[in-house]
């Protein structure tokens, strides 16, 4: 590997395809980016094009310090979470100390000021380990934090995003603002659901409640085109959620099939089960290209509609194919709670379903190839 430090000696410029810089660094990691490129991708023209998975040093050590936490605070209360229906809320509590919860919020609201991408990489190391975390944690920072800071005025800005930042309390934005002690607010029941059981899902009903004219959000009679325009993005955090719900299922069948014997050898050394591993992680790898591609063209301010489409769709699908197969290869263990696989298979399920079942992605889709042409 040759870093970016090298390449203005040899005379050639650096190009990222999706954007014309790299990403405002985080401001709780260095700010001097580099990214490692080859030589060997140069063009005629002497420019370099990095591949989609080259990281700059700062989104570097996010991943790497999101996956740390999430083993470390997460890993441990997974099991117990799923149980009980219920987040712990030292989890909630170490998403917010960690600034998780409003990534791209601007330093002058108290958040770190970071990159979508960013959002879509913390997501995915989240989902490795608890898909219930990594949704709270997307639908934060993709809808509501992305909502307030397209369509707030500068008032409610300076009230609410330091508390969605910092404040655990904070609930209930959606095209207006209120207040979690609003009289006539109620949170309805939680469902008893078959996956991220941890992530609650309560109907919230409104009893007579009375919200200020100050608290209205964005323009009156535009909520519709905001909610669409905020689901939009938020399907890229889904299929980063779906991504690392795979890779993290993956990633946790993989050991056993090299470690358990049958019939004198591995269960991985047989010829039939390479042939379906090497295919899920070739399906695996084009899931994250997708992902990966699409937040990049969102960052970049260009069309990603269709794009984002297709990253939910088949992230979707490709979580529930790889949570089905691994309990396949596991066998009967792989059915048991002894294991996390049956956890995150449960888990896919829903990736099919909410912002925009996967017909709904595929209608999106074909609408906008017939636009094309």
């Amino acid at each position: 590997m040759t870093t970016l430090l090298l390449l203005s000696k040899l005379g050639r410029s650096f190009i990222r395809p999706w954007c014309p810089a790299f990403p405002k660094a985080q401001p709780w990691f260095s700010k001097s980016s580099t990214a490692e490129v080859t030589l060997e991708n140069g063009t005629a023209s002497g420019n370099l094009y990095a591949p989609l998975q080259t990281f700059t040093e700062e989104e570097i050590m996010m991943k790497e310090t999101v996956a740390k936490f999430a083993q470390e605070r997460i890993a441990p209360l997974v099991r117990k979470m799923d149980e009980q229906s219920h987040m712990d809320e030292s989890v909630i509590a170490g998403l917010f100390e960690q600034g998780l919860m409003g990534i791209e919020i601007e330093e002058q609201y108290g958040g770190p000021e970071s990159t979508f991408f960013s959002s879509i990489l913390v997501i995915e190391e989240l989902a490795k380990v608890d898909p219930s975390v990594a949704v709270l944690c997307d639908i934060q920072n993709t809808l509501i934090n992305t909502l307030l800071r397209k369509c707030g005025t500068e008032e409610q800005k300076r009230k609410y995003l330091p508390r969605l930042a910092k404040d655990m309390g904070y609930r209930g934005i959606t095209c207006f603002i209120v207040d979690k002690d609003t009289e006539g607010l109620q949170v309805g029941k939680k469902e008893d659901k078959l996956g991220i059981r941890a992530s609650s899902t309560c109907a919230v009903n409104f009893d007579n409640v009375k919200v200020p004219e100050s608290n209205i959000l964005g323009q009156l009679g535009h909520g519709y085109k905001y909610a669409i325009g905020m689901l939009n993005e938020g399907r890229i955090g889904i299929a980063a959620q779906m991504l690392g719900l795979a890779q993290g299922c993956f990633d946790n069948t993989i050991p056993y099939l090299k470690q358990r014997v049958q019939f004198g050898k591995r269960i991985y050394d047989f010829q039939g089960m390479q042939h379906q591993i090497s295919q899920i992680a070739t399906q695996l790898e084009a899931a994250r290209l997708l992902t990966y591609n699409a937040a990049r063209l969102k960052e970049a301010g260009r069309p990603f509609i269709k794009e984002a489409c297709m990253a939910k769709y088949y992230t979707s699908e490709i979580a529930a194919l790889t949570s089905a197969k691994c309990i396949e290869w596991m066998g009967g263990v792989g059915f048991t709670k002894d294991y996390p696989i049956e956890k995150y298979y449960r888990d896919s399920k829903i990736g099919s379903i909410y912002e925009g079942t996967s017909n709904i992605q595929l209608n999106t889709i074909a609408k906008l190839i017939d636009q094309g042409f």
